[in-house]
């Protein structure tokens, strides 16, 4: 199975020269690590950045440059920084090209979950529900299933949802799939987990067609 680390480094592999991107809290933020030396890309944070680079080294931090999580970052020539208004006037003109977030649960149809869990404190839905409801191409980084066993790629969502019908594709620590019409699509499994493993462990319809690939990711 793929640790939080490698799940970003397959996520990686999805983002493309001269994209925009935004990066959701948690392992979505690890993606900027992973990203090919040879293409140009700016990662986009709600609370006002764009240009963020890899997480500073122990030592080096500056707490005055956060993304949206609250983590210290580091920037790449030419960044800039504004105020949150103008950065989700980005977001809503639809001017970033891939949002990869974290999930609590994601359906089989694309709805996504990951701001609430009923009973629990929680300070808002925060940025997400722009992002789900303005992006085009939204990627999912998450575990596959929950501390309990369970499966987070359902049929139907049972957390409140923060979008309908928006993810394209999950990457998770068993699998990449896509969502479709019908169902989530397998595509790859991750080294050494067979495909009886992701069946097992995904409540949702899971399509598989042929021989499923290992994940390459080096």
């Amino acid at each position: 199975m793929l640790t939080k680390e490698d799940i970003a480094k397959r996520i990686a592999k999805e983002v493309k020269d001269g994209y925009y991107v935004n990066l959701g809290i948690g392992i979505p933020t690890l993606v900027a690590n992973f990203v090919r030396n040879d293409i140009s890309v700016e990662f986009q944070s709600e609370n006002g950045v764009l240009g963020m680079g890899p997480f500073p080294f122990e030592g080096e931090e500056d707490a005055d440059i956060i993304n949206a999580g609250k983590q210290t970052i580091t920037t790449l020539p030419g960044a800039s920084f504004f105020d949150s208004a103008f950065s989700f006037g980005m977001i809503r003109s639809k001017k970033v090209d891939l949002t990869i977030l974290g999930a609590m649960e994601v359906s089989e149809n694309g709805d996504i979950a990951n701001w609430k869990i009923p009973g629990k404190m929680v300070k808002g839905m925060g940025g997400a529900m722009d992002l789900v409801a303005s992006a085009e191409n939204i990627i999912v980084a998450m575990m596959h299933v929950n501390k309990a066993g369970e499966s987070k790629v359902l049929k139907n969502c049972t957390l409140p949802l923060t979008g309908v019908g928006c993810v394209k594709k999950i990457v998770t620590e068993l699998a990449v799939m896509d969502v479709t019409p019908n169902g989530f699509k397998l595509l790859e499994r991750a080294p050494g987990v067979s495909v009886e493993e992701i069946i097992k462990a995904t409540e949702g319809t899971l399509i598989v067609e042929g021989e499923i690939p290992e994940m390459v990711l080096d």
